[in-house]
């Protein structure tokens, strides 16, 4: 990894010949960093310094918006050459990201074998384990033998992306079994592959959507995944480094709904724009929410004006209630992304939220008590019972909302992470203030304290 004292002196570098030395010393990844981190007008002549091989291996590592950037800084031979050597499903990313006239430029200019490859994995929907495969495996045919298929793969698989694992097919490339290579290594040589492949493979639909295909592997920790379309047809892999990417970007998107920033593609380096178009949304949507719970408050203005403490009462009930709720989305969602509950379990979880739940209650609600009565005048300590009677409610509330929410989403088939942070706490608001602003004004009443 490259350690920012690493980044320090490769910036005090004022040689080219000793930058250019230095760079193609490094991890290809690392270089991508300290490109990635260079002012734009740098970022294309420090690229032009790496060899061939460093810069095809540094290209994949780099984002999206850099590498469109330097694809349009570069000579049409070195752009050409790079997407030529990318593996299709890095291809294909990119591709995603560029604009369709020079996405139709480059796939014009690739190999034929390429430009099939590539298109292959564009035709499946993003998201999707057709779209992150790769077309790049060892497949052997059933009638090798062990040494037949060590050569061929000697020959001809070098370039693939992983060699730990070959997929059997029959003659119509029907995905049949699944042999390693350590099989192959510690098999005799005129073994037949059938012998000794296992035939209880697991595989993915080209449709099944990319996080369900990383949970499986999770589960079952492998280190490749093979790929079939609806004719059991083998048609591409899944690798491990794919799926480090795939939790990476799901983790990344349900992180930033449950603040409120949509896109799922925003990083700390993103332009300003992109900031704003994948913020302000959700900010114009709370602050609609926000006049609905702001409206709500208006007809206890009366109420207010006669217990003006409720003022100093009221914000706690906002980042409280908020809170509780928040986190018991958080695990909720938690719980589906990684695969540990499904909506069967709603009533499992429900259950120990609302245990959980009324220990809070009790332990929010005393707190709240003891605050409000030492901002509450004599007179009026009896609004110290009623704060802490709604606080208490509201934590219960707040657990079961954080709870049924995201399940209800996950039954619908919708992403759990549209219940965001800023959805909940809005809700909450408006439920504790109504709950809070009612009991107050019933007390009023029954005591007899309106004027």
């Amino acid at each position: 990894m490259l350690t920012q004292e690493g980044r320090v002196v490769l910036a005090d570098i004022a040689d080219l010949n000793q930058l250019k030395l230095e760079l193609n010393r490094l991890p290809a990844v690392d270089v991508g960093d300290y490109i990635t981190e260079l002012p734009p007008e740098r970022r294309a002549i420090a690229f032009r310094l790496l060899n061939k091989a460093q810069a095809i291996d540094v290209f994949e590592y780099l984002p999206p918006e850099v590498q469109e950037e330097l694809i349009g800084a570069l000579h049409d031979t070195q752009v050409f050459q790079l997407v030529e050597a990318m593996s299709p499903d890095a291809r294909a990313e990119l591709f995603d990201e560029l604009p369709a006239g020079v996405v139709k430029r480059l796939l014009q200019q690739l190999s034929p074998t390429e430009r099939q490859a590539t298109a292959t994995l564009l035709g499946y929907p993003e998201g999707t384990a057709g779209r992150v495969m790769t077309t790049e495996y060892v497949r052997l045919r059933e009638g090798l033998t062990v040494g037949q298929a060590l050569s061929k793969i000697r020959l001809h698989d070098e370039d693939k992306e992983t060699i730990y694992y070959a997929y059997v097919t029959d003659d119509n490339r029907k995905l049949v079994s699944v042999v390693s290579l350590r099989q192959l290594l510690f098999s005799i040589p005129d073994a037949l592959i059938r012998d000794i492949a296992s035939d209880r493979v697991l595989k993915a639909r080209t449709e099944m959507p990319q996080e369900e295909v990383a949970q499986l592997m999770k589960r079952y920790d492998l280190i490749a995944l093979p790929v079939v379309d609806r004719e059991d047809r083998l048609v591409g892999i899944i690798t491990i480094d794919d799926v480090v990417d795939i939790l990476e970007e799901e983790a990344t998107e349900d992180i930033q709904k449950l603040v409120g920033v949509s896109g799922g593609d925003e990083s700390a380096l993103s332009p300003p724009l992109v900031k704003l178009r994948n913020r302000l949304p959700w900010l114009m949507g709370i602050m609609a929410l926000y006049i609905g719970a702001s409206s709500a408050i208006a007809p206890f203005q009366e109420t207010i004006s006669l217990v003006p403490v409720l003022a100093v009462i009221m914000p706690l009930f906002s980042n409280t209630g908020g809170t509780v709720g928040i986190q018991a989305v958080t695990v909720t969602i938690r719980g589906i992304g990684v695969g540990e509950v499904t909506s069967r379990d709603t009533l499992k979880i429900l259950r120990k939220e609302i245990l959980a739940g009324l220990g809070t209650a009790v332990a929010l609600g005393s707190t709240m008590v003891l605050l409000a009565l030492i901002w509450t005048p004599p007179q009026e300590r009896w609004v110290a019972l009623v704060a802490g009677l709604v606080m208490a409610i509201n934590s219960v509330v707040a657990v079961t909302l954080g709870t049924l929410l995201p399940m209800g989403m996950k039954r619908l088939k919708l992403d759990p992470a549209i219940v965001s942070g800023p959805l909940v706490t809005t809700m909450l608001d408006t439920i504790g203030f109504i709950l809070f602003l009612t009991l107050i004004t019933m007390s009023l009443n029954v005591l007899d304290l309106k004027p």
